[in-house]
């Protein structure tokens, strides 16, 4: 490349960007979010930028309309067709509770409700098609499904993954029949085994396309009209693709900014020599936890998104209510409470003097001294005063001084990304005292300290441009295309050659990259779950069964006396990496420890070392915070 790379990452209350030279020296910015129009920010980052157009080559966006639209339910009319006697599939879901011991609380309503699912008389089973859909019936499903007046159509027939003839056929005539209208099927989105989660991950994708293919045009078109390419986007897996690619694979953007994040910070771990980390990336409105084991980030096959699950290659990440603009309040048992609800860009926090009256997360700090009010980014002038009125107004309820009060709030946020850090590195078989700490994003930093303590780390790594780590994620994300095939087969049951026919046909859709993994999914005979086992060139069945027990005893502590099964084959091909050159700012590279308890400004972000903790600046910038005692 010989322009700049750029990165831009919309946030709730931030969007940060990156640009990356072409000889890796590195630049950041920080304006006000636009959650009325996301496109606006972006739009406003590449002005605050400075550099022309036409030096831009690449722009790689993380983005949060996936989300939002799950969060809000604000998606696409969908009509389903689902096998005749599986139409209650989304209701039933696994028949867990939403809440084991609150029988109040229940699961969101399904995206589709039941008169706008259509049976299909069908059937396929394992062996094959055991009822045959014939061409009336392919019309008279269609026919009904047009009668409900879809905006988008989503096909999840009985074993799919197996068998994609009668969904195909189906689709055929669907398009056909209504014209403009998208049909989306799940032996495309998904040909894996379990029903639910393959129904639900096809009326997500099915759900989404509109809204984020409308987002992503209107964002394309306004960049390429101002001169700047077409951006790519980044999925949830963590790798790029075209917004062409994207708005046809929207479920797979559920996650596109936190992806971001983790990414940089796998980056400048491996920078500062450190191959196991956990990583907290806390923003405005949210806080990400992630995992970082031999210098890549775990990944894992899916989870839900705002009750939704999405079985597609996610980033591992734990997402909590928990950031600057978190809102603290009283609840009728008068206790103390902060979040879920966010004060966001729009009005912001008390100190933000947009408007905002209720007590913060970030007005705990300035009421504290944590951040100081002339070096605040991103476009705001803070108002202490006002910072102090709103924690002041929260301690008169609680009758308790305002410093104290302020602690409280910081403390409470502080729990609960704890809670978040133990369960993507204990419930996971990693002990958090052997990882070291990457703390990003605007309070990433002054959490860190506290975070630690709290999980008995020793170590923490605030990383150059901490304020906007998860746009240099993007920056440097390479474009990442994915295939996956069902194999249902015991591994001993798979030679060598066996192995490679399935390697070969997926690389075929894939194209060609610069690197290319393929990972088995993987489990015992019987087992309720999967573990994702890398595949190598040379392997055959017995080699994977092999590279999997090793695997689940390091995430289980045990193996079994079991067959072993091969669930699936994924393949994804990578493109190249833009590098970046991390360098100090300080003058002459001094590197003079910094003892707590203090506060240290950093370009975007500010950095609390607690009593008991000293920071070491790195070359690379950013610092290294070890504990003293």
């Amino acid at each position: 490349m010989s322009g700049y790379s750029v990165g831009i990452d919309v946030g709730g209350t931030f969007t940060d960007l990156i640009a990356i030279a072409a000889d890796g020296r590195v630049e950041g910015r920080k304006v006000l979010s636009t959650p009325a129009d996301q496109s606006q920010g972006v739009r406003d980052a590449l002005r605050t930028l400075g550099v022309p157009s036409a030096e831009v080559e690449h722009i790689a966006h993380g983005t949060t309309v996936a989300t939002n639209t799950l969060l809000e339910r604000t998606g696409a009319r969908v009509v389903l067709c689902a096998s005749e006697g599986a139409t209650d599939l989304l209701e039933l879901r696994r028949q867990e509770r939403a809440a084991l011991y609150d029988l109040t609380k229940h699961h969101p309503e399904p995206l589709v409700p039941h008169d706008r699912i259509v049976a299909v008389p069908e059937r396929v089973e394992p062996q094959g098609i055991v009822r045959p859909l014939d061409a009336t019936s392919v019309r008279r499903v269609a026919q009904q499904a047009v009668e409900r007046t879809p905006e988008v159509v989503a096909v999840a027939l009985l074993h799919a993954f197996h068998d994609g003839r009668h969904e195909r056929a189906l689709g055929a005539a669907l398009r056909s029949l209504i014209a403009g209208v998208d049909v989306v099927l799940s032996s495309e989105v998904l040909p894996e085994i379990r029903e639910y989660e393959r129904t639900a991950t096809t009326v997500a994708e099915a759900y989404l396309r509109p809204s984020v293919g409308t987002y992503l045009r209107r964002v394309a078109d306004d960049l390429v009209q101002a001169g700047y390419p077409a951006p790519a986007v980044m999925t949830s897996a963590g790798g790029m693709r075209t917004a062409a690619d994207a708005a046809q694979t929207a479920a797979s953007l559920a996650l596109s900014g936190p992806a971001g994040g983790i990414l940089g910070a796998a980056y400048v771990a491996r920078e500062a020599g450190i191959t196991d980390a956990l990583t907290i990336d806390i923003g405005g409105t949210s806080a990400d936890a992630g995992l970082v084991l031999n210098g890549e980030p775990l990944s894992e096959p899916g989870g839900a998104i705002a009750g939704v699950p999405i079985a597609l290659p996610r980033v591992l990440v734990e997402t909590v209510s928990a950031g600057g603009g978190s809102i603290a309040w009283v609840d009728p048992g008068a206790a103390l409470r902060v979040g879920p609800r966010s004060a966001g860009a729009n009005p912001g926090p008390a100190a933000f003097g947009r408007g905002g009256t209720d007590a913060t997360v970030t007005d705990a700090h300035i009421v504290l001294g944590n951040i100081d009010a002339s070096r605040m980014s991103g476009g705001v002038t803070l108002d202490p005063l006002a910072a102090h009125r709103a924690i002041d107004a929260l301690a008169q309820r609680l009758s308790a001084p305002a410093d104290r009060v302020a602690r409280a709030i910081i403390a409470a946020v502080d729990a609960a990304m704890a809670r978040a850090l133990r369960r993507v590195s204990v419930e996971r078989g990693v002990d958090p005292r052997r990882c070291v700490l990457v703390a990003f994003g605007g309070g990433g930093p002054l959490h860190a300290c506290a975070l630690a303590t709290l999980l008995g780390m020793t170590r923490i790594l605030v990383p150059p441009h901490a304020g906007v780590l998860s746009a240099l994620g993007l920056a440097m994300a390479p474009e990442r295309r994915d295939a996956m095939r069902s194999v249902m087969r015991q591994a001993d049951r798979l030679d060598r050659a066996d192995v490679t026919a399935m390697r070969e046909e997926l690389a075929a859709r894939t194209g060609e990259g610069v690197e290319r993994r393929w990972w088995a999914h993987v489990r015992y005979v019987g087992q309720g779950h999967e573990l994702d086992v890398p595949v190598t060139p040379d392997d055959d069945g017995a080699a994977i069964a092999a590279r999997f027990a090793t695997l689940h005893v390091a995430r289980a502590g045990f193996t079994l006396e079991r067959p072993v099964e091969i669930v699936s084959l994924r393949h994804a091909t990578f493109g190249a990496a833009r590098e970046a050159r991390l360098a100090s700012a300080r003058p002459g590279g001094v590197a003079t420890p910094v003892p707590g308890p203090t506060v240290v400004p950093l370009p975007d972000a500010a950095m609390r070392v607690d009593a008991g903790w000293h920071a070491t600046p790195l070359p690379t910038g950013g610092y290294m915070v070890e504990r003293s005692t």
